[in-house]
């Protein structure tokens, strides 16, 4: 009678493991990314030059009214001068006017590392992007990079601050050949989040890498500036282990130095190398979530500044002069850039000669500071009208102001 009851016993938690199994296997399917579709791959061109545009088709989804959309697929260069694939979205006034249109290059925020995680791939292409409705009515086009790796092969760039600007500026050099669309060469590089760390190395980058075209402002918002600050703060948040296991499988295919073992603690690096498989969007990203709540701690097994992986980051800071006005605009319930780190940063640029505008807005967090209520818009178009006219900007790096919450 013992015997059959232990058999039974056996029997019963072979059929839950069995189905707890299968219950994973599916969530682990369905959290996967979307495969892009066939318009994301082309073989290279045997001689292409960066900013070279292959491919373009409409684009339609949640496109602001009053705009017509586009996708493009162009060649760029990765930071190592390797030849690579990117995409982007164009967004063109209806009401084009007849003088050549100046150009809001955007940078986007962290969306995931993983081939289909590109913002024109995504349900919501447009989130948190501050004003380009307004933009567009003003007369503005707008163009979207989706970097390297996010739609197009190989790995995604993630802060490394050159393949992010390049492929910012080469989404307008491929702009710039669309047959039907003039495009002034008058650009104001607009960023948020990673965006923001790629507006300021593209407002560094442009001088020498595309000199045709005229970077007349370059606005961060709430930039990821301090690499070695934002990883180490990172670690007290969910959402912070996330970008902390982007950044380490990013800097591991571009770094031969940084190896994820080395830099990883043993029990968190399956959970790591998994949670960079999702996008940062959608109802997969709960997959991620539950992940890192396992996680506990940090992913690290050290100080992340420390070792390779701290000498990478430190070279991917943003710290290169930026000849064009560079607006920064800070929210001061930001806990995932903080304030802290952000006044740091600024000070120790304006130290070194560079003019900065900074904007602290009270009561804005990471992402509300991109809200379409926040006082950043009405800001940033006033800041970006100014540059196209060539109005002097404010240097306000030794007293920066605060901007009120409505």
């Amino acid at each position: 009678m013992a015997g059959r009851g232990i058999r039974k016993v056996r029997r019963v938690l072979g059929g839950l493991i069995a189905g707890l199994l299968l219950l994973f296997g599916v969530l682990w399917y369905l959290s996967l990314p979307d495969r892009p579709d066939a318009f994301y791959a082309a073989p290279l061109p045997s001689a292409s030059t960066p900013g070279q545009l292959l491919r373009v088709q409409d684009f339609s989804r949640e496109t602001p009214t009053g705009a017509r959309g586009l996708r493009i697929l162009y060649t760029t260069t990765r930071g190592d001068g390797a030849a690579a694939l990117a995409s982007a979205i164009v967004l063109v006034p209806k009401s084009a006017p007849s003088d050549p249109m100046p150009v809001i290059a955007w940078a986007h925020g962290t969306t995931g590392v993983a081939q289909g995680c590109a913002p024109s791939l995504l349900e919501h292409p447009f989130d948190n992007v501050p004003a380009v409705a307004e933009a567009i009515a003003k007369g503005w086009t707008f163009v979207a990079t989706d970097y390297i790796g996010q739609g197009t092969p190989g790995v995604h760039g993630y802060m490394l601050g050159v393949d992010e600007a390049r492929a910012a500026l080469d989404a307008v050099r491929a702009a710039r050949r669309l047959e039907d669309v003039k495009l002034s060469p008058q650009v104001v590089v607009w960023g948020h989040s990673q965006g923001g760390h790629a507006a300021l190395w593209t407002g560094s980058v442009a001088v020498r890498y595309a000199p045709e075209l005229s970077i007349v402002g370059v606005a961060g918002l709430a930039p990821a500036s301090d690499l070695p600050g934002l990883v180490a703060n990172a670690q007290a948040s969910v959402i912070g282990k996330l970008l902390s296991s982007y950044l380490v499988v990013a800097y591991s295919a571009a770094y031969p130095d940084v190896r994820i073992h080395e830099v990883v603690r043993p029990g968190a690096r399956l959970l790591t190398r998994d949670m960079a498989r999702r996008c940062l969007a959608g109802k997969r990203t709960l997959a991620s979530i539950g992940e890192a709540l396992l996680l506990g701690g940090s992913i690290f097994r050290g100080d992340p500044a420390q070792g390779a992986f701290g000498e990478r980051l430190r070279q991917n800071d943003p710290h290169e002069p930026i000849a064009a006005p560079v607006l920064i605009a800070q929210g001061s319930q930001d806990d995932l850039v903080l304030p802290s780190l952000q006044d740091a940063y600024v000070a120790r640029r304006c130290a070194s000669g560079q003019r900065i505008d900074y904007h602290k807005y009270v009561g804005r967090d990471h992402l509300t500071l991109v809200a379409a209520d926040s006082p950043l818009v009405p800001d940033l178009l006033r800041w970006s009208e100014d540059r196209f006219k060539g109005t002097a900007a404010a240097d306000e790096c030794l007293s920066p102001p605060s901007a009120a919450a409505p």
